[in-house]
Parts: structure tokens; sequence; C-alpha cells
């Protein structure tokens, strides 16, 4: 019987990472790689590069400024508990199909591009919130980190995969029966939306979620979602370090959301070539994963704190490069210095910010650390794609990120983790939290 349990609860466990696996796809091979860059050579050819950047730019703030008016509702939803599959395929469904509505785009049409890829990241970003509320169905709360790292794994190999092989697909389209890289690209984007839906299937299959204890109706739940999210505000505010470092991270985060949404964009508008651009891409998704581990290392010898400002010094180094930079191989090494500190960055300020947060009310912090980190995906991708179409010169779009990590530090310093930590181990929700 116990035997049974546990091959039962690991089919589970690999059933929920594989999502990680599916999803991923979509972020690498279409938000990070091929849609910007098809964005600007074919939907948008005869649409001046400054113009085409603006254009993307609102796209992907567009995105994200729906997913962050969502997300309460969502939440709430997702607590209810007994229908967070259901949901999940909801919007899974939604993503799947604008991925591959792309497919069936023609040239030229870059308001439609634009829309279909709207919905197909509000699709994407839709089923995470449910994707993640599941952890807790699967493992007890001792195995959450190692469980949801292998999803992290897993997402960042099956991505690369997939990526590895459209890559291929357009570089050498003769060997699929393609006729020229366009097409390549277009039938990249079918790909993707058969890999995300296939993969998916597991957690359908083998992944229960149980029956809630107390059930919730639907309408109740979303009005208590948003009451919880005004309340949880409310003690944050009360946390100063808390507060503080979510600000901090808010800044900071955007520049690096930033970055991996509009560097493929960014070197197309200065003419580098594309095939080159794609590649610099796959280099950053396979350096990016043990770059990460490293990171962790160094945070449990240094500090999050300290490895976060180390991540937020590179990256202005990056931009301040990238504002000169001339070549293709340039962009290639600044793809493996990203690569060194992106997941690192992202890893230590989820550690950093667990030391914050009162142990019996994580879950709600958690989700409004999320909220953050998708409300700061507004700003950037607008802010480049705006300066950019301004001033006519690319070069400068990007440099206006070192604002973001200026400020993003500046709150940084004021985080004084070993009070905060103190403060929330001895919050009182009926009273204020001990002086730190």
């Amino acid at each position: 019987m116990m035997r049974r349990m546990a091959a039962h609860q690991k089919r589970s466990i690999w059933s929920w990472a594989l999502y990680d696996w599916a999803n991923s796809a979509f972020a690498t091979t279409v938000m990070a790689g091929f849609f910007p860059l098809f964005f600007k050579q074919y939907w948008s050819a005869d649409v001046p590069a400054t113009e085409s950047t603006f254009w993307l730019g609102v796209a992907n703030s567009g995105a994200s400024l729906i997913i962050v008016l969502l997300a309460p509702l969502l939440g709430a939803v997702a607590d209810c508990g007994g229908s967070r599959k259901r949901f999940l395929g909801g919007f899974l469904i939604i993503g799947v199909a604008a991925t591959a509505t792309l497919f069936f785009i023609g040239q030229g049409a870059w308001e439609l591009a634009a829309l279909w890829y709207v919905v197909a990241a509000v699709g994407f970003a839709g089923t995470l919130v449910f994707y993640d509320a599941l952890l807790v169905t699967v493992v007890g709360e001792e195995r959450f980190d190692r469980v949801s790292a292998l999803g992290f794994a897993v997402g960042y190999l099956g991505g690369g995969l997939l990526f590895a092989l459209n890559v291929l697909m357009t570089l050498q389209p003769e060997l699929f029966g393609l006729p020229d890289t366009a097409t390549a690209v277009r039938v990249s984007f079918l790909t993707v939306a058969l890999w995300w839906g296939l993969f998916s299937i597991p957690l359908f299959l083998w992944v229960h979620e149980g029956r809630p204890a107390h059930p919730v109706r639907p309408g109740a739940a979303v009005a208590d979602g948003f009451h919880r999210l005004a309340r949880t505000f409310r003690e944050i505010r009360q946390l100063r370090a808390t507060f503080l470092f979510l600000l901090a991270y808010w800044f900071y985060i955007d520049g690096v959301d930033t970055i991996i949404r509009m560097a493929v964009d960014y070197g197309l508008a200065l003419g580098l070539p594309s095939e080159g651009l794609i590649t610099a891409l796959l280099i950053t998704q396979f350096v990016g994963f043990p770059a990460a581990l490293l990171f962790g290392y160094l945070g449990e010898r240094i500090g999050p704190k300290t490895g976060i400002y180390i991540a937020l010094a590179v990256y202005t180094g990056v931009v301040v490069w990238a504002g000169r930079m001339e070549t293709i191989t340039e962009f290639y090494l600044l793809a493996v210095v990203i690569g060194l500190v992106q997941g690192g960055i992202q890893s230590l300020s989820r550690s950093l910010y667990a030391r914050l947060v009162p142990a019996e009310r994580s879950a709600e912090f958690f989700g409004f650390f999320n909220i953050m980190g998708k409300f700061a995906a507004i700003f950037g991708p607008f802010l480049v794609g705006w300066t950019s179409a301004v001033s006519g010169e690319p070069r400068l779009s990007l440099l206006v990120l070192i604002v973001l990590f200026a400020l993003g530090a500046f709150f940084l310093a004021r985080v004084d983790v070993a009070a905060g930590s103190r403060a929330a181990r001895g919050y009182r929700w009926s009273g204020a939290p001990p002086a730190a």
C-alpha cells in the first residue's frame, strides 16, 4: 500500500512539473524569441523600426496590465479549491489557440498579430495562477522547495529543447521540407501550441486537487479575493522591510523583464542579423539554469541581498555595453552575461522575500509578490518603446533601464533583512508589528 502511494505521488509530482516543460515553450520560443523578431521583420516590415518597437512595447505592457487586473479575481477562484484544473484548462485553451492563430496571420497585418499575441500572453499568465496553486495538492509543505525547483529545472530544459529545434528549422528550413525561413517561423508557432497542449495532458490526468473542506461560491470567493488583497496590502505597509523590498523589487524586476522581452527587437533595430539574435537567446537559456544554481550557493555564502546587488551591477553594465554595441559577437557575449544573472536575481529575490513574510500568511504575501512582478512588466516595455519612438534612436531606449535598476538598488539598500525577519516572525494580526 505505501509503495503504491509513493508511486502515485511521484507520478503526480512529475505530471505537475511537466506543465512547466509545456508552457516554457511559449515563454522561450514566442515571447522572448520569434514573436518580436517576426513582428518587426514580417508583420510590420513597412513600419519604421522605432514605431514597431513602440507597438511591441504596448502589446507586452497591455498583456501584463490585463493580468494585473485579473490577478485578484483569479487568485480568489484558485483559493476556492476544487476548480483549479478547470480554470487552468480554460486559460490553456485560450493560450494554445491564440498561439496557433499566429501561424495564419498574413504579412503586414501587425495589428492582428499584436492582438493575438496579447490574447496568448494572457492565457499563458492565467494558467500560472492555477498551476502554482496546485503545488499544495501535489506534496506536503516540507517538499515545496524541492518540487518547485524541479518544475523550474524541467521548464528550462523543455523550453530550451523546443527552442533549439525551432532555431534549426529557421536556419535550415529545407531539412524540414519547408520553403523558406518565414514559413519555418510560422510553423514554429504551431509547434509551440502542440507542445504546450500535449505536455499539459499529464497534469489533467494525474494531478488530483481534492475537494475543499468548506466550499465557497465563486461570487463570494471573488469578493473575498479583493478584500484579502486590500487587507494584505495594509499589513505589508506595517512591515517596513517587507514594504521597502517590494518597492525595490518592483523597480529592478521591471528592468530585468524588459530586457528579456525587448532584447531581440533592440538587436534588430541596430541592424544585427536575426539568426544571430535567436542563437544568442538559445545561449542565454542554457547558461541560465546552472547559473541560477550557482547564485543560490552564492546567496547562502554572502547573503541574498548582496547577490542581488551583484546582479544589478551586472545588468547596469549590460545596458551601458548594449548602448555601444556594434557586432553580433558582442551580442553573444551579452547573452552569456545575462544568462549568468537572469535566473539568479529571480531566485534570490524570492528567497529574500521569504525571510520577510510571516510564515502563517506566506501564501497571501507571495500572491502579492507575484502581482507586483506582473505589474512591473507594464512600464518597462512601454518606456523602452516610447523612448525609441520619441528620440528616433534605438540605442537610447535601453539606457532608460538604468534608472529602474538604480531605484531598485536605492530602496533595497534601506531593507534591514535581519530586523525585517524579526518583525515578520513576531507580527500579531490584531495589533501592530513589534518594533524592529
